[in-house]
């Protein structure tokens, strides 16, 4: 080989690496940015958002659609992660809800985005109404779907198939679906299921299958081996809700968040 040739090679490989370097960088950089809240931040030590993105395949210049982000916990990195070449779809809770927590929810995000247009550059708010059909994003246009202890919320209203339903919908063929939650023992009963806030993943596979999604591979990123997933006030007895305030707090608050599924599903190309 000349030593021409070998320049070449060293010049290519060297390019290759920066770029994924870069790459790596700019999703660092929205998990590290000031535009971070400091409450937010101190629990990616148990949420893992830099290992829990790559494995889901998240690129910057994705169209993604987050469901329920509530007060924008991954909105905060999802946001300028995509920034300029991807796009982010927010679906939130509905205009019209009679909710006042929902209304107030909305508000509070809404908000959010407007105080740092630069961050949230390529966001777009719609909506999560499965019970009224209405479109996360338009039909076929998301590389991703990606969903973050929501399930068992779905559950508890009954429309978890719906839910899944307009994923596929939203999702190009090929696209991704992402989804944590709070994992429950094997065997727990659905009823059980919505009383604690923590699902099977079986029962998370099930309901993903019949929606149409073939499950791609499972990770254990956000397990977290010292939750029995048994306390008095099921997953909200941990943190950060602490339902139960200083009662034990020093234990549940040793245990951290809960330990949680992570599940990468794809649509068909076919």
């Amino acid at each position: 080989m000349t030593m021409n040739i070998k320049k070449s090679l060293l010049v290519l490989a060297g390019t290759l690496a920066l770029a994924g370097g870069a790459q790596a960088a700019d999703l660092n950089s929205a998990i590290k940015g000031d535009h971070r809240s400091k409450d937010f931040a101190a629990r990616d030590q148990y949420r893992n958002p830099a290992e829990t993105l790559e494995f889901l395949g998240i690129e910057p210049d994705m169209t993604v659609v987050e469901i329920t982000p509530g007060g924008g916990w991954y909105t905060e990195i999802l946001g300028p992660y995509l920034g300029e070449k991807g796009k982010l779809y927010a679906a939130h809770f509905p205009e019209d809800s009679e909710s006042s927590y929902y209304q107030r929810s909305l508000k509070n995000f809404k908000d959010k985005l407007a105080a740092n247009k630069k961050a949230y550059q390529n966001v777009e708010v719609t909506e999560f109404s499965p019970q009224t059909g209405r479109e996360i994003a338009p039909a076929g246009s998301a590389d991703a779907v990606v969903t973050f202890r929501n399930v068992h919320n779905w559950m508890y209203r009954g429309y978890e198939d719906k839910a899944f339903a307009s994923f596929f919908a939203a999702l190009k063929p090929g696209g991704v679906l992402g989804v944590v939650e709070h994992r429950a023992k094997v065997g727990t009963s659905k009823e059980d299921m919505v009383e604690s806030g923590y699902v099977t993943q079986d029962y998370v596979i099930e309901v993903a299958k019949k929606a149409g999604f073939v499950l791609e591979e499972a990770s254990e990123v956000n397990a977290n081996p010292k939750d029995t997933a048994k306390h008095p006030k099921g997953v909200w007895t941990l943190p950060p809700v602490l339902r139960l305030g200083d009662e034990g707090k020093e234990k549940y608050l040793a245990i951290g968040e809960s330990d949680r599924m992570t599940l990468r599903f794809r649509k068909p190309k076919s």
